[in-house]
């Protein structure tokens, strides 16, 4: 258990590349969250599992990788998935990827598209250790039945306890044509039968859903791909919805009515679960399009949002700020024309009509109600990832909420109503426009 790296606020990737939020737990009194790996370049490829803890939610310590492949079903990477406590021990799931066919020039990669994916699981007594050679077992073999799920497209297990029933919901495909949602259920965590499928079309393929009861409602977060035409930015985006979820058949129904997680659209893969006073708290991998590279630090890329708290008012889901996040920021001032403070910093100010906050070249304003933002300035040269973005809805009340790293701006309206997050690069250090209190954290 060697401990590398510490990040405050934001899980960033500790050298190379990270993706998304896995097994995200509070487990053995701290938050554990594991991450999608690659330790060796700052891009994309055979997956690993990261793993950092934390014991607020704020202060996170990185640890050894905690799974990598070892077996021939997941030879090719250890994918997504999840955890669960279970009698004291960690149980984790996660997508074993085999390539049938190696990419001859990046063995990292499968050729023409050629691989299968299995779902597998690890069990560890305590959280920390991880036996990758011995305690690995294969739960779900790949299935052949495309009128169930797809060979290829089924991953990202997500795995809870209901009622008695434990239950796991992956992602899928009929067909690459139409993303699906797929049900499995067990007695013990460890053997699993087919449940249903749900008729739910998402996008062509479907990654990384979450489904959880909350109130008198469920709420499902997924990641439809291939949902968005690839000239207005990313293709694949993560959404939300209420829905209705019948424990016995596993029949699932969506609200017509979908939203994005976060309309700055970086936001992917988000994962929740509960935290140690029972609020369930969703945390989401930000795609950077370019690494990071500082002098005296390895290259990286990708980091993760803010927790944030998932809530349900009025039939609308908030995503707000985490409470242990407001007791990191206790120190304010107020300024007008300033100079951003060290990174990260808290900004509150309440937007009017026609008004332009400029926070280091990232802009953001209030147009016949709607909020919206344009990072253009500190994000030069990127291309795909949308430079502008706008809430969904016109609002009477603009009341914003920013949190500003060196590479991220997250910004929270009228207490998570809507969330807006950029990736940025080369932010400057003035604050112009509006009169804004400030709040540094107290490490």
């Amino acid at each position: 258990m060697t401990h590398t790296m510490k990040d405050i606020l934001h899980l960033k990737a500790p050298g190379n590349w990270i993706n998304d939020p896995n097994g995200f737990i509070y487990y053995g009194g701290k938050y554990h969250l594991f991450y999608q790996y690659f330790p060796y370049a700052p891009f994309w490829g055979t997956m690993h599992w990261g793993h950092a803890v934390s014991e607020d939610l704020v202060h996170w310590e990185h640890l050894d990788v905690a799974l990598f492949p070892t077996k021939g079903y997941d030879r090719n990477g250890v994918f997504s998935g999840s955890a669960l406590e279970k009698d004291g021990r960690l149980y984790l799931y996660y997508s074993a990827v085999r390539y049938l066919k190696e990419d001859s020039e990046d063995i990292h990669r499968a050729a023409d598209g050629k691989f299968e994916t299995s779902q597998a699981m690890v069990i560890s007594e305590d959280g920390f250790h991880f036996d990758n050679w011995s305690c690995k077992r294969q739960i779900i073999p790949v299935i052949r039945d495309e009128k169930r799920a797809h060979p290829v497209h089924t991953r990202d297990p997500k795995v809870w306890f209901q009622n008695g029933c434990y239950y796991m919901i992956l992602g899928s495909t009929d067909g690459e044509r139409a993303g699906r949602v797929v049900f499995f259920k067990s007695t013990d965590g460890e053997k699993w039968e087919y449940a249903a499928r749900s008729e739910e079309k998402l996008g062509r393929i479907l990654e990384c859903p979450d489904l959880f009861p909350l109130g008198e409602s469920h709420v499902f977060l997924g990641s439809p791909m291939y949902v968005q035409d690839a000239g207005k930015g990313y293709e694949h985006l993560s959404i939300c919805t209420l829905a209705e979820f019948d424990e016995e058949t596993c029949g699932l129904k969506l609200s017509k009515e979908l939203g994005l997680v976060d309309y700055g659209e970086d936001l992917y893969a988000p994962q929740t679960n509960v935290d140690n006073e029972g609020r369930r708290v969703m945390i989401g991998w930000m795609r950077m399009p370019r690494a990071v590279e500082a002098e005296g630090t390895k290259p990286w890329n990708g980091m993760m949002c803010l927790p944030r708290v998932v809530e349900v008012v009025g039939g609308h889901i908030f995503f707000r700020v985490h409470p242990a996040v407001d007791r990191y920021f206790a120190r304010e001032g107020e300024a007008k024309n300033a100079i951003l403070p060290n990174y990260p910093c808290r900004i509150g100010t309440v937007l009017e009509e026609g008004e332009t906050l400029n926070i280091g070249g990232y802009l953001i304003w209030v147009e016949e109600g709607y909020v919206k933002t344009d990072r253009s300035r500190v994000f030069q040269g990127i291309e795909g990832p949308a430079v502008t973005s706008v809430t969904p809805v016109s609002l009477e009340e603009h009341r914003l909420d920013i949190f500003v790293d060196s590479n991220l701006i997250e910004i929270f309206i009228n207490d998570g109503e809507y969330v807006i997050s950029h990736v940025v690069y080369g932010l400057g250090d003035e604050i112009r426009g509006k009169s804004v209190r400030i709040y540094t954290g107290n490490s």
